[in-house]
């Protein structure tokens, strides 16, 4: 078994699409009506054939209360890998992304949080040996 997609919730996918591929670097893979929303997935430009983000609609109603209480306790939704967490931090922060962590060693990686302007925090980690 291994993971296929996995998802993301956004408030606004046609937001989230422009962030997560003009500003992250991601690229989009699959875009597809679905219902009132659209089954709208993105990958690493790295691996184009490997593990999708879908952009979720955030419309249920447990969305919102879930989404807000992850970002007040200050929990990532999720994690990207990256090669080096210090420039990606200094190159999203030139674009104006914002942080609510810095850089941090935490032993076995360097970690950074950032708010991916759709609800959700984000965590980057390079990870060490």
């Amino acid at each position: 078994m291994r993971i296929y997609v996995t998802s993301v919730l956004v408030d606004d996918q046609e937001e989230a699409l422009r962030f997560y591929t003009e500003v992250l670097g991601f690229v989009k893979k699959t875009d597809v009506p679905a219902g009132g929303a659209r089954w709208l997935t993105v990958v690493s430009p790295d691996a184009p054939d490997g593990v999708e983000l879908l952009l979720e609609p955030s419309g249920h109603p447990a969305a919102g209360p879930f989404k807000e209480a992850l970002v007040e306790d200050g929990i990532p939704f999720t994690s990207f890998a990256v090669d080096d967490v210090q420039a990606e931090y200094e190159r999203l922060s030139g674009l104006g992304v914002r942080f609510t962590q810095e850089p941090l060693d935490v032993g076995a990686a360097v970690i950074a949080t950032f708010d991916d302007t759709c609800g959700n925090l984000i965590q980057m980690a390079q990870l060490k040996g």
